[in-house]
C-alpha cells in the first residue's frame, strides 16, 4: 500500500490524514478501510461510514478540515431561521443538495449556510444568487441537515396552513388539517385526505414513532404514536372522515378497500422526512369500525452494534465469546417489543465476514444486512421458520438465525443444527432467560438435547432514557434503593462501581435522574431507550438441572450464584450509570421480581 495513499502527502492533508491526526483515528483503520474500497469502490467516507469506524459528524468535521471550512456540530432551533432565508430556497433544492441557510450577520447581510458537501462551490454559488447576498458556508453532519430541513420547513408550512384554516367558515366541510411536508413535495393538487394522511406518517416518523394506531371513536377518529414504548394521542379527526382515512392507507398498502368484514396485512414503502421507511399495515374490524395499525421501520437507520444497544462491558464480553463458538444456540428471551430483533442483527452483524455463510429465516425482514441470504416466512405457500430452517441445512451453512422457536418442529431442527456443527441464533418469548429452557423442555423437546444444544441464553428489556435535557439528580428513598436490590448505606456514599456502557451520563454519588419535561421530549421526561441484560451461562450446574427438568426458579437461583447478572440488577446499574430511572426499571422487572 502507498502510505500516500492512505495518509495524504504535505501541502495537501487527505481525510485518512485528518482523521489520525486530528481525531485520534488508528491508521490500521484507515488501511482496512482502503482494502474495502478497493474490493467494493465508493468514497473513503462514505467506506468509514459503512464500517462503522467514524460516526457523521466525524466525517463533516474532516472534510470542513480538509476544505479549510468551519464546522458545526449543532444546528441552531428551527424557530429560530427565519422565513425570509427559507423562503428564498425551495426545499426540493435544499433537500436535494442537503443545505439550510441558518442565519443572517446583521452587520454584513451575508447569510451562513450548512452544507454536507464543502466541495459542491457551484451550489453555493447558487445558493447566494437565490438569497441576493453573501454565502458563509459551514459544514454539517448530512443527517442533522435533513432533519433540520424537515423540522424548518414544516414549522413554516404548517403555520401558513393554520392561517389559512382560521380564514375558513366553521361550518365547511374540507378536511382542513395542519400539514406537514413530507419528501413527497407536490402536494397542492391533491385530496386533503391525502395530504392528512402524509402528514400524519411525516410527524410520526419526526417523532421517532415505531406504531401508528388509528382508532374509531364515537364522535372523532383518533391518532395515537408508540414513542419509546409509549402510547401518546397525536391528532384527532372527525368521525365523518373515518372511511376517507382507511380507504386512503388500504390504497397505500395495496389492500382490498371493498372488504371491510375481515383483518388485512399490507406494507407501503416510502420516503418520509429524509428516510426510507417500511410500513407494516394490519387493519381489523372492530364494533365502532375498521381500525389500522401502522408498525414503522426506518431503512435507512444505522444498525447498531453489540457495543451500541447497551450492553455493560462484562456481558458484551460473554456475548461475543459465545457467538464465535463454532456450533451451539443462543436464545434472545423477552416479550414483544423488547429489542430482541435488533439484539440478533446486532450479533449477526458481529461475526458476519466473507468466511462465514450466514441465513437467516424471518418474520418480516426487517433489515437488508450485507452478505447474509435472508428469507422471509409465507404461510400461504408453506414457508414457515421450520420449513425455512430444514431447507437451510442443505446449503452448508455455518450460521443460521431462526426468528422465532414457536413449535416442537422448529425447536427439533434448529437443536439438530446445532448439534451438526452449526451456530443458530434464535428467541423464545419467556420472561427472563432461565424460562426459555422450561419452555423448551414444555413443547416437548428432551431434556438431554436442550442441556446439550443451548450455549447460552440473554433474557432482555428496553427501558427509557432519560431527557438530559431537563432531567435532574434526585436522592432516592431508601425503599427504592433497597427493591433495586441495593445497600443503601453504599448507594448513598457512591460506593458502587460497575463495567463501563456505551453513552453512560452518571449523577452526583448518592442519586438518580429524575425525569421532568421539556419540549426537547415532548414534556414526557424521557428520549430514546437502552437495553438491560440477563445472560445466562450453560455451566454444569445449569446442564445438571436441566437434566433433572428442574423449575425455571431453580435455575435462575443456581445461575445467579455462579454470578448471573439479573435484569433488575442491570437496570439498577444502568440507574447509577444514568442510562435509566428507578421507575423504568421497577416496571420492566416487575414480572416474578426479576
Amino acid at each position: 500500500m502507498n502510505p500516500a495513499e492512505a495518509y495524504g502527502t504535505p501541502g495537501t492533508p487527505l481525510l485518512g490524514e485528518i482523521l489520525v491526526r486530528e481525531l485520534g483515528l488508528r491508521p490500521e483503520a484507515i488501511d482496512k478501510a482502503l482494502e474495502k474500497q478497493r474490493e467494493e469502490g465508493g468514497l473513503i467516507g462514505e467506506v468509514l461510514l459503512k464500517l462503522r469506524l467514524i460516526d457523521e459528524d466525524q466525517l463533516a468535521f474532516a472534510l470542513a478540515q480538509q476544505a479549510e471550512m468551519a464546522f458545526v456540530r449543532d444546528l441552531p432551533r428551527a424557530e429560530d431561521v427565519t422565513a425570509d432565508l427559507i423562503d428564498a430556497i425551495p426545499i426540493n433544492f435544499a433537500k436535494q443538495h442537503r443545505v439550510l441557510p441558518l442565519a443572517r450577520d446583521p452587520e454584513t447581510g451575508r447569510v451562513q449556510v450548512a452544507l454536507a458537501d464543502p466541495t459542491a462551490l457551484e451550489v453555493i454559488d447558487d445558493i447566494a444568487v437565490m438569497i441576493g447576498a453573501g454565502v458563509d458556508p459551514v459544514v454539517a453532519a448530512p443527517a442533522k441537515i435533513v432533519d433540520h430541513i424537515n423540522k424548518v420547513y414544516g414549522r413554516l408550512r404548517q403555520g401558513a396552513e393554520l392561517e389559512h384554516d382560521n380564514k375558513k367558515d366553521e361550518g365547511e366541510d374540507e378536511f382542513g388539517q395542519a400539514e406537514e411536508l413530507v419528501d413527497i413535495l407536490d402536494l397542492n393538487d391533491e385530496a386533503p385526505i391525502i395530504r392528512w394522511v402524509n402528514s400524519l406518517m411525516f410527524q410520526a416518523v419526526k417523532e421517532r414513532a415505531s406504531d401508528i394506531h388509528i382508532e374509531p371513536g364515537e364522535k372523532d377518529v383518533l391518532v395515537r404514536y408508540r414513542i419509546d414504548g409509549v402510547l401518546r394521542e397525536a391528532k384527532r379527526a372527525p368521525r365523518k372522515f373515518l372511511a376517507s382515512i382507511i380507504a386512503r392507507v388500504k390504497i397505500m398498502a395495496g389492500l382490498n378497500i371493498a372488504e371491510k368484514r375481515l383483518p388485512q396485512d399490507g406494507r407501503i414503502r416510502r420516503k418520509i422526512a429524509g428516510k426510507d421507511v417500511d410500513m407494516r399495515v394490519a387493519t381489523v374490524p372492530t364494533a365502532g369500525g375498521e381500525r389500522i395499525t401502522i408498525r414503522l421501520l426506518d431503512r435507512s437507520s444505522v444498525l447498531l452494534g453489540l457495543a451500541d444497544i447497551g450492553m455493560a462491558e462484562d456481558t458484551l464480553e460473554v456475548v461475543r465469546g459465545i457467538i464465535k463458538r463454532p456450533h451451539g444456540i443462543l436464545l434472545v428471551t423477552g416479550p414483544t417489543g423488547s429489542g430482541k430483533t435488533t439484539t440478533l442483527y446486532a450479533c449477526l452483524s458481529e461475526i458476519n465476514s466473507p468466511d462465514q455463510n450466514i441465513l437467516t429465516v424471518e418474520d418480516p425482514v426487517e433489515y437488508q444486512l450485507e452478505g447474509i441470504s435472508q428469507t422471509q416466512v409465507n404461510p400461504k405457500i408453506d414457508l414457515t421458520f421450520a420449513t425455512g430452517l430444514r431447507s437451510f441445512l442443505r446449503h452448508d451453512p455455518d450460521v443460521i438465525m431462526v426468528g422465532e422457536i414457536r413449535d416442537k418442529e422448529t425447536a427439533e431442527i434448529a437443536i439438530t443444527a446445532s448439534l451438526t456443527g452449526h451456530f443458530v441464533f434464535s428467541t423464545v418469548h419467556t420472561n427472563d432467560a432461565a424460562g426459555a429452557i422450561t419452555r423448551l423442555v414444555d413443547m416437548g423437546i428432551e431434556p438431554f438435547l436442550v442441556a446439550s444444544s443451548l450455549v447460552g441464553l440473554l433474557a432482555q428489556r428496553l427501558v427509557r432514557r432519560p431527557c438530559y435535557e431537563c432531567a435532574r439528580p434526585s436522592r432516592p428513598d431508601e425503599q427504592v434503593v433497597l427493591q433495586l436490590g441495593l445497600d443503601p448505606a453504599t448507594f448513598y456514599r457512591g460506593g458502587y462501581h460497575f463495567p463501563a456502557v456505551k453513552g453512560e451520563r452518571p449523577p452526583p454519588p448518592g442519586t438518580v435522574l429524575e425525569p421532568v419535561g421539556c419540549p426537547s421530549c415532548l414534556d414526557v421526561g424521557y428520549r430514546g431507550r437502552t437495553g438491560i441484560y440477563e445472560m445466562l451461562m450453560i455451566n454444569e450446574k445449569v446442564r445438571h438441572l436441566t437434566l433433572e427438568k428442574a423449575d425455571a426458579g431453580t435455575i435462575r437461583a443456581a445461575a445467579a450464584a455462579a454470578g448471573m447478572v439479573s435484569l433488575r440488577l442491570d437496570g439498577a446499574r444502568k440507574v447509577i450509570q444514568g442510562l435509566t430511572t428507578t421507575e423504568e426499571v421497577m416496571l420492566m422487572t416487575a414480572e416474578a421480581d426479576l
